[in-house]
This record gives C-alpha cells, sequence and structure tokens, in this order.
C-alpha cells in the first residue's frame, strides 16, 4: 500500500501528473488517482488507496475484485460511482471524460517521482 509522509510532502504535485500519465497518457492531475490538497492552514493532505477493500464489498456489479493484494476494476463497471461514495479515504475519483471510477493500481511511479521521498510502500498484511 502506497503511503505518504504529509510533513515531507511540498505540494509539488508531481506525483499526480506523473499518476494521470501512467493511467491516461496525459498531464492532468485531474484524472490522477493520488490527490494532494493544501488544507486552509496550509497543511498538506496526501489522498492515495488504502487497498481496504471496503469499494469491493460494496459494488452491485462484481466489477471490483482482489489480485495480487491490489483492489482492481475490470470492465464489467457500469459507472453507478457507489463505490466512490462508499470509499473511507475518499480515495476513488470520478472524471467526466471517464466512466469507471480512477484508482489507485499500485504501479508506484508516484513513489518514485516524488523529488523529497514523501511517498513509500507499506507492506499491508491481511
Amino acid at each position: 500500500m502506497i503511503e505518504g509522509d504529509e510533513e515531507l510532502c511540498i505540494g509539488c504535485r508531481a506525483c499526480e501528473i506523473v499518476c494521470a500519465l501512467s493511467l491516461f497518457g496525459e498531464s492532468n492531475p485531474e484524472k490522477s488517482a493520488i490527490r494532494i490538497s493544501t488544507e486552509p492552514d496550509s497543511t498538506v493532505a496526501i489522498t492515495v488507496c488504502n487497498q481496504c477493500g471496503e469499494c469491493e464489498r460494496v459494488c452491485p456489479e462484481g466489477a471490483i475484485y482482489l489480485e495480487d493484494d491490489i483492489i482492481k476494476i475490470n470492465n464489467r463497471c457500469t459507472g453507478c460511482y457507489i463505490c466512490v461514495e462508499s470509499c473511507p479515504a475518499g480515495a476513488l475519483f470520478t472524471h467526466v471524460d471517464v466512466l469507471e471510477p480512477i484508482k489507485c493500481t499500485h504501479c508506484l511511479r508516484c513513489v518514485e517521482s516524488c523529488p523529497v521521498n514523501a511517498l513509500y510502500v507499506l507492506t499491508l498484511e491481511r
């Protein structure tokens, strides 16, 4: 699972760009599966899927499944977004150009691209 150290994050959003490029071939942070935001008190918040599986449990189409410890979405997705509403981490995103929710695929490109090493991989035990 990808984790972030919000105290180290400088808010450059390089991870968002590299994620969108990886998923969609576009330099569009709105199509990223990781989101960096600045809170009103100027602290940085990192939002990325924690692979909890809640989306898999609520998907009425069975389009969300676990493979190699990563929650994935297949082509059975109808875009109902029940999973987005149910995500406790708020880490499933939508974009008008994309039917299925945008979700971290654990490609690790965001971790590799972070100039201050604010992103890292935490081993998840199920």
